[in-house]
C-alpha cells in the first residue's frame, strides 16, 4: 500500500517549480564540469524563475563563451544571463 499525501494545487506547484530549478541547476553544473576544455571551478550557477544565472570567474574571454554555449546547450537559448568575469 503507498500512502499519499495531497497538498493544495498552489503549495504542488511551488515544488514543481522548486525541484525543476534545482535539476535545471544541477544539469547545468554538471555539463559545465564535464567539459574537459573548461575551468568551471569558480563558476557558481543559480536559478531565477525559467532563467540560469552563471556568475564567478573564468581564466580568459573564450571561456565564457563556452559556458554560455554549455549552459545555453542544457536549457535553452536565451534562458541563460551570463555574469561571469576573466580574471
Amino acid at each position: 500500500m503507498v500512502m499519499r499525501f495531497y497538498g493544495s494545487a498552489i503549495h504542488e506547484e511551488a515544488w514543481m517549480q522548486d525541484h525543476n530549478a534545482a535539476a535545471k541547476r544541477a544539469s547545468t553544473e554538471s555539463a559545465l564540469h564535464a567539459a574537459a576544455d573548461l575551468d568551471a571551478a569558480e563558476i557558481i550557477v543559480s536559478t531565477i524563475g525559467p532563467c540560469v544565472i552563471l556568475e564567478g570567474f573564468v581564466r580568459q574571454w573564450g571561456d565564457s563563451e563556452r559556458a554560455l554555449a554549455i549552459a545555453e546547450d542544457v536549457v535553452g537559448s536565451g534562458n541563460v544571463h551570463c555574469r561571469l568575469l576573466v580574471r
